[in-house]
């Protein structure tokens, strides 16, 4: 039995976008959802096809963040994890206690703490790259939020080098749809034991969303063509 296609979408996007170069050491972002636990899984999967091969010469971990208000990492997940041979990392961070005076909570300030924390962890221990979960919709959504929002043609680039730290971003399901997602997350078994936080205010997503919809009928070579617009950029024709 072959490989599930989304597997084969990620290994193009690592091959395209040379994400895994000799001896790199990975921290996978585990949020608990569908699309970090593809994540982990897709990498526990390719150690195990190349065990043998120099093109497995790297490591990874995943770490998951546990807030204030979020509920803890599901266990039957955890021991999915340990089933894959996962070395999995569990850490509190006080979302909360970190709030301005006057200062309303958002998905937005969450996200920005926990990354806070994932580089933190990452530059302490070795790792030469974090691994997130973002994918194809996620990327064409930011980019829509960003034009329409901010007047800014910018989206969430498969490899992103922090300029203040010896530090990557690795976005391996940027050519995966999240229809794909949600029909291997199913058929797998595991759809139903994921879960993110309680806490959810992200109506600005939530609306590009939408709007991706609209735009593409739902379809997914249609955002793929968008996502390919992204890398053939011609200045003559733009302001």
């Amino acid at each position: 039995m072959g490989q599930p296609h989304l597997f084969s979408l990620i290994d193009k996007a690592i091959f395209d976008y040379k994400m895994l170069p000799k001896g790199c050491k990975i921290l996978i972002g585990a949020s608990g959802g569908k699309d970090s636990t593809l994540l982990v899984e897709y990498f526990a999967n390719r150690m195990r096809r190349f065990s043998s091969k120099e093109t497995a010469d790297f490591s990874f971990s995943a770490i998951y963040f546990q807030t204030d208000f979020a509920p803890p990492f599901n266990l039957e997940l955890k021991k999915l994890f340990a089933k894959w041979g996962v070395d999995f990392i569990e850490k509190k961070v006080d979302v909360l206690g970190r709030l301005k005076p006057g200062r309303k909570m958002s998905c937005y300030w969450c996200s920005t703490q926990r990354r806070t924390e994932l580089i933190r962890y990452a530059l302490g221990n070795g790792y030469d790259a974090i691994a997130l979960g973002h994918h194809l919709d996620d990327i064409l959504e930011t980019l829509l939020m960003n034009m329409l929002g901010a007047g800014k043609l910018t989206a969430m680039p498969p490899v992103l080098q922090y300029e203040k730290y010896p530090l990557k971003v690795l976005r391996p399901l940027c050519y995966a749809p999240v229809r794909q997602i949600v029909e291997y997350a199913d058929a797998s078994g595991w759809q139903k034991i994921t879960c993110t936080c309680d806490y959810q205010d992200n109506s600005k997503r939530k609306e590009m969303r939408s709007r991706l919809e609209q735009l593409t009928a739902g379809d997914e070579q249609s955002k793929i063509r968008m996502f390919t617009a992204l890398k053939n950029i011609n200045p003559t024709y733009l302001p």
